[in-house]
């Protein structure tokens, strides 16, 4: 088994509340969650209005195709009309 774990941050620009981000946050995690089968939580920057901190993880069998879903998975968030990534690391780990 093996845990792929993604973290990344995105502006949101156009946000001028905690509400807007919270609808903007929303969806994401809803597409991704559907998308992609994966855990998702906002983890970081929680009061701050323009800026959303993720983790998200996925479990599976082989490196290859985590690695190709979370790439793809960033793929989208490149891509994200709502939101620009800032920043991401992505890590496969193996449990002992």
């Amino acid at each position: 088994m093996f845990i792929g774990v993604l973290q990344f941050t995105m502006a949101i620009p156009h946000s001028r509340s905690l509400k807007e981000k919270r609808s903007v946050v929303r969806g994401l995690k809803e597409q991704l969650r559907r998308n992609f089968n994966v855990s998702i939580a906002e983890i970081e920057d929680l009061d701050v209005w323009d800026v959303a901190t993720f983790g998200c993880t996925m479990v599976g069998n082989d490196v290859a195709h985590l690695n190709g879903a979370l790439d793809k998975l960033v793929d989208v968030l490149d891509d994200w009309r709502d939101a620009t990534l800032e920043d991401h690391q992505l890590e496969i780990l193996r449990p002992n």
